[in-house]
């Protein structure tokens, strides 16, 4: 029996160390808008640095519970960094590699679609994410994770078939938009891929694949026409469903006269 505990407890330690440390190196961590705080995968985000330096650092989302995470995490969601103009945050790295930038959301305020809408992008050549609309995505109050692979190596970044010069820092942007003021709740880097990082629950109701399918959709722009419709000419002609009847008449009659000759 001892034999069989020690076993569980050293595969439980397994288990807890994998999942801490599962998501590789974290290269770096800021919950915006609010305090250092610990995630429930081990993660530790530090405290703003953009505190009192640009935007404003708001606490809204903690009126409402977030959907789609579990309470240690409520806090990442709950606090976030808006600002009336363009903003971002430098990541450096120093290595080169394969990387994932996750960036995390939820929309506290507005609960309509087209209120906030603006783009992220990277190192002021890549927008990584266009015209995101949070609420439009998964609704209010609920967690939204924009997941973003890149590429690090020969002094060049790599992100979504895009190539460009790097120079050790990678910027994160968040661009002010026609639709409101951007904002970003937390946002963390780490050595690996994409298959690496946690993924957030399905939205209830919601099976994973439409989801999926559902965030990668891009809604596209109302069209107007110039003036009413044209209709089909062959909507209204007759002649394209009689022809073929015409056609099977013209090849019997002439099949069952030779019949009857013979």
């Amino acid at each position: 029996m001892p034999a069989v505990l020690n076993v569980s407890v050293f595969l439980f330690i397994l288990y807890f160390l994998d999942h801490a440390v599962g998501l590789g190196d974290l290269i770096y961590a800021v919950n915006c808008g609010g305090p250092r705080h610990v995630d429930s995968y081990g993660l530790e985000y530090d405290a703003d640095p953009l505190e009192g330096r640009i935007g404003v650092a708001s606490d809204y989302g903690r009126r409402d519970r977030i959907g789609r995470v579990t309470e240690q995490d409520q806090l990442l969601y709950q606090t976030e960094r808006w600002s009336e103009d363009t903003f971002g945050y430098e990541v450096p790295i120093e290595q080169e590699g394969d990387y994932v930038l996750v960036l995390k959301f939820a929309e506290v305020y507005f609960s309509a679609s087209n209120m906030k809408v603006f783009d992220v992008v990277l190192n002021s050549q890549h927008t990584v994410v266009q015209e995101l609309d949070i609420y439009d995505k998964v609704g209010r109050s609920t967690a939204h994770d924009e997941i973003i692979p890149f590429t690090v190596r020969k002094g060049k970044l790599m992100v979504q078939g895009e190539v460009s010069t790097f120079h050790g820092v990678l910027a994160v942007d968040l661009i002010k938009g026609l639709h409101d003021n951007p904002k970003l709740c937390a946002l963390y880097v780490v050595r690996g891929s994409a298959d690496d990082v946690p993924k957030l629950p399905p939205i209830p109701g919601m099976e994973p694949d439409e989801e999926e399918e559902l965030s990668r959709e891009k809604p596209d722009k109302e069209r107007r026409t110039s003036g009413p419709k044209t209709p089909n000419p062959y909507d209204s002609d007759e002649s394209s469903t009689m022809f073929p009847i015409l056609m099977a008449i013209g090849v019997f009659l002439p099949t069952l006269f030779c019949l009857c000759r013979l």
